[in-house]
Parts: structure tokens; C-alpha cells; sequence
């Protein structure tokens, strides 16, 4: 069965997030997918708050970027989360904002290079490895963590371009595709994860798809949707973003899920009105007619 989760987006005042995720697990949402977004909310913090309010609900960070972040924290950081909430934690690294990373002096001149060996490092650190590393970027002496997860966890990475989606098969546990990622689009991630899977000699190994799906409903719904997708840069891809009641959006995430993806997150227009609602939409209308 397709996971089916929600967008609590960084547009919103950290504030809101308590009433938000204390409503997803309520009404029995799967998932709650927070993101890192430069300068808004950190994704460690508000995961950390998300999941100590909450008994049930899945919590999703999607995605920290890897050039604000030394490894060996950001290892750290997982770890305590899965050991201090077992199975509840989902999360996921990646290039970030290549104009936030310059604003901030972490821009590298080689992201693909930077996100390959904060992958390999971060997902030994989280098996209990004890890791020397001596990367273009990533630097490790004998370091390995006293409180690795009890359990093997996954760590996901976030990709658009083709080598990037291809590297993630390679390198990552999942793929986190954007809301401008249409079924086809799904399709294409797929054989490219699936050849870096092969590369890598990792092919009998699952590897987990979550794709973001722009909804909205309700007057206004499309212009929303639409200004959305310009500013993602996919105004003109077809079978990005979806509009209308339950059934229409039930649709959407059907046809995602059949072009491969494992979980869809719902995500919210950045002016969406009314967050709560918009969770209790997706659990108690969408989910019902989701198979």
C-alpha cells in the first residue's frame, strides 16, 4: 500500500507546528514531512519537537542540505532521533539552494562530489562503523559514534538532475523527487536509480521512492497551484500538481504510485489558509480512496 503523508511547510511560524502534528497523529496521517529551507526552521529541531508532541505519526525532514552541515553532527543528530523515537524518523540530505548555500559561504564547487561522501560517511556512522574518510569535502579521523541507531535505518537523498538521481541509487537508502516531478517523470527517476543501483552492486537492496505532490482545493485552487509550480521552475510540466476534491487527489497520488513511487507526500500551497484542514483532508478524505 502507498504511504501517504503531509507538508508542514517552513512558510508557516514554527509555532504552528505543534497544533499541526498533534492533528496528524489524531487523525491518523502516516507521515508529516518538514523541510530545512534557508532562513526559515532547522530540520533537526522541528523534527525533534514534531515527534516529542506526537505518539504515532511518521516524521519526515526532506531534506537537510549537506553543504551547511559537518557529517559527523548531522550523524549525531539521526542517530538520537532514531534511538529516541524508534521507527518514526525518516530523513533525508541533499544539495540544498545552490543561491542559499552561496548566501551563507557553504556553496561547493562540486555538489555532486560533496553529497556522494556525506552519503557514504553519514549512512557507515548510522551502521556503528568506526570511519576514517579523507574526501574532497569530507573529513573523518577514526571518528564513530557512542550511540549509533539500535537498528539498521535508512538515510534518503533529495534529487532533481539526472546524475544526482542516478548518484542517490548508488549512495542513499531512497530518493526524495520534487512536486514538479510528474508520473513520467517518476518513471525516468526510476531507470536512473535503478542503473546506480546496478553500478554500485546494490540492486538486491530496496530502495524507496518519496515523491512531493503539490495539491490544493477550493477556490483559487489552480492559480495557487500554478504559481507554485512557476516558482519550482515546472510551470509547463505536464502532470505536476493536482486540483480539486479527494477523489481527483487520490487520483494523482494513484498515478505517482503506479509509475514507482512508495510514498507520496501531499504538499500544501506556500499560501495555503489553513494547514490543520489541509492535514485532516489528506487522512480523512484522500487516504480512505488510496490504495
Amino acid at each position: 500500500m502507498t504511504t501517504l503523508g503531509a507538508v508542514f511547510r517552513p512558510q508557516l511560524a514554527p509555532e504552528r507546528l505543534r497544533s499541526v502534528a498533534r492533528l496528524a497523529d489524531d487523525v491518523g496521517l502516516e507521515e508529516l514531512w518538514l523541510w530545512e529551507d534557508c532562513f526559515r526552521e532547522g530540520g533537526i529541531s522541528t523534527a525533534a519537537a514534531a515527534l516529542a508532541w506526537t505518539e504515532r505519526v511518521r516524521v519526515g525532514v526532506g531534506l537537510l542540505p549537506v553543504p551547511l552541515r559537518n557529517v559527523a553532527i548531522t550523524a549525531m543528530e539521526a542517530a538520537g532521533l532514531h534511538r529516541m523515537f524508534p521507527g518514526r524518523v525518516v530523513l533525508g540530505v541533499g544539495h540544498g539552494v545552490q543561491d542559499w548555500m552561496g548566501q551563507v559561504g557553504a556553496r561547493a564547487q562540486s555538489p555532486l562530489t560533496l553529497l556522494r561522501e556525506h552519503l557514504v560517511a553519514m549512512r557507515a556512522l548510522l551502521a556503528g562503523e568506526r570511519v576514517t574518510s579523507r574526501g574532497r569535502y569530507v573529513t573523518l579521523d577514526d571518528v564513530a559514534l557512542d550511540w549509533p541507531p539500535e537498528t539498521p535505518v535508512e538515510v534518503l537523498a533529495g534529487a532533481t538532475g539526472p546524475r544526482t538521481v542516478r548518484l542517490t541509487g548508488e549512495a542513499a537508502d531512497g530518493t526524495i523527487l520534487t512536486c514538479a516531478t510528474s508520473p513520467d517523470g517518476v518513471r525516468r527517476a526510476r531507470r536512473l536509480i535503478d542503473e546506480g543501483r546496478a553500478a554500485a552492486g546494490r540492486d538486491d537492496r530496496p530502495h524507496k521512492v518519496v515523491v512531493y505532490l503539490l495539491a490544493a482545493t477550493g477556490a483559487g485552487a489552480e492559480e495557487r497551484v500554478r504559481a507554485d509550480l512557476i516558482a519550482e521552475g515546472a510551470g509547463d510540466e505536464p502532470g505536476a500538481g493536482v486540483t480539486g476534491d479527494a477523489k481527483a487527489v487520490a487520483e494523482a497520488v494513484q498515478r505517482l504510485a503506479e509509475a514507482g513511487a512508495d510514498s507520496v507526500i501531499v504538499q500544501p500551497t506556500s499560501d495555503e489558509p489553513d494547514p490543520e484542514g489541509f492535514v485532516r483532508f489528506v487522512a480523512e478524505d484522500v487516504r480512505p480512496l488510496v490504495s
